[in-house]
């Protein structure tokens, strides 16, 4: 194996593991933000009590992410030092901010946890939201040095140096909007999805009690719609990213939607596999002209195919392709699933009764995250060759140090370490602190408003 594949490889397994946690760094504090509020509208014990469990896993989740976050950036100098000398001339704000985003996530994060029981409900509410903006921040600045490798800006760049550099327009590039938007949401999304499929696990089990059941039934409640809502808006910001790309990055969509030949009324193909051979699509469901309408709003566009650049600078079509389907695929389940949720409230069908669609919300929490995964996987291999789309290719980035195999080998170890640690405190803590055991009693929201939720 080269030292470039096994650096591929080390960097996409690292940035793939981080992002797990990352997601759920951003959307738990968003949702305890949210179960505080309902719990200060509903006067709820259930809705605190669903806050002060996230809560748990937040901490745990912020300490391991520090280690995984680390882990990506001493990646990035060590795999990656051209590109890391290009990033700390041109488009170092964004990381430089990054760190007030996480100074204010943890300030307002201590002051929850460990002022609960001396702060009042309402500043309860505003340290869970500086949480949620400092989390979000954080995940959107450095998402935004993503977006920068897409689409480029502020930059003139002659035979591998450069020649001019504006941080500022570099870090308002072009797909910044786009991109911010669609993270942040699929970020809901995904973290709502899962705690549906933790609150529907808990509905399959017998011998519920009567404050189990409604915890859990509430929790699924808000989780589905916060799930739906933010689905619907990702699936917003992924239509206008695919706009983006056929303006900035023609044959990365190309690559996306197998689309060999420019072509007006381009179809929309589903499924299938790319057979670059044939330079055809196997197996898709082609939709006649609604590419071209969803890149260009007009069915009889033309949308720009491979044949239009050279082939070296094409990407891995077949996981492309099947990674963009994925995504795409799990995200409009998520969303129908949401709203099917809703319509069985509406018609008041109990949903104990209803053991089939409870399993298949169990499901989507798996799907959820393993739709942000694919979404990362189809954007940097997209991407490639380039590591800066247009200016510097990944072979060009990568270093020429010795030595890659044994990181390979110590890193992995390091993630299974974790992996197994997070788990297994997770479970040893949920096991002796169940949601029968955490019942608050009746005079607790009141009590509460006045003084913190002692965890």
């Amino acid at each position: 194996m080269s030292d470039l594949t096994l650096a591929r490889t080390l960097f996409g397994v690292t940035l793939g593991y981080h992002i797990t946690y990352a997601t759920l760094g951003v959307g738990i504090p968003f949702l305890i933000f949210l179960a505080e509020i309902m719990a200060a509208k509903k006067k709820d014990t259930s809705y605190q009590l669903f806050a002060k469990r996230l809560t748990r896993v937040a901490v745990l989740l912020v300490g391991v992410g520090i280690v995984t976050g680390t882990t990506v950036a001493v990646m990035l100098s060590v795999l990656w030092p051209k590109f890391m000398a290009v990033v700390g001339q041109i488009i170092n704000i964004p990381f430089e901010l990054e760190i007030f985003a996480f100074i204010m996530e943890s300030l307002f994060l201590a002051i929850y946890v460990y002022g609960a029981d001396k702060i009042s409900q309402r500043t309860r509410i505003f340290a869970s939201l500086g949480v949620s903006i400092g989390a979000a921040l954080s995940a959107l600045l450095v998402t935004d040095v993503n977006a920068f490798m897409n689409t480029p800006t502020g930059i003139k760049w002659d035979n591998g140096k450069i020649l001019y550099a504006n941080p500022w327009k570099a870090m308002i590039n072009p797909s910044m909007p786009e991109e911010l938007g669609h993270v942040l949401t699929s970020a809901y999304m995904a973290v709502a999805f899962v705690f549906a499929a933790v609150a529907a696990v808990s509905l399959l089990k017998k011998g519920l009690s009567e404050f189990e059941q409604r915890y859990h039934r509430q929790n699924l409640t808000l989780t589905m719609l916060v799930g739906g809502i933010a689905g619907i808006l990702t699936a917003f910001f992924g239509d206008a990213s695919g706009k983006m790309m056929a303006t900035y990055q023609p044959e990365k969509l190309a690559a996306a939607e197998g689309l060999f030949h420019t072509t007006r009324y381009a179809p929309l193909v589903i499924g299938g596999i790319v057979n670059v051979h044939q330079q055809k699509i196997i197996g898709g469901i082609p939709i006649p002209g609604f590419l071209s309408w969803l890149a260009t709003m007009h069915f009889n566009r033309p949308v720009i195919g491979l044949d239009a650049f050279a082939r070296w600078t094409w990407p891995d079509l077949i996981p492309v392709h099947l990674m963009f389907d994925a995504m795409v695929g799990i995200g409009t389940f998520c969303i129908l699933l949401s709203m099917i949720y809703f319509y069985f409230k509406w018609k008041k069908i109990n949903l104990l009764s209803a053991r089939w669609f409870l399993k298949l919300i169990v499901f989507s929490g798996f799907l959820a995250m393993a739709g942000i995964e694919d979404g990362w996987i189809f954007a940097e291999e997209a991407r490639q060759p380039w590591i800066i789309y247009n200016l510097m290719t990944v072979r060009e980035a990568v270093t020429t140090a010795p030595g890659i195999g044994w990181m390979f080998g110590g890193f992995m170890a390091l993630f299974t370490v974790l992996l197994i640690a997070t788990v297994w405190s997770l479970r040893v803590y949920f096991k002796k602190h169940t949601v029968c055991e955490s019942e608050p009693s009746e005079s607790f929201i009141h009590t509460s408003a006045t003084k913190g939720v002692k965890a």
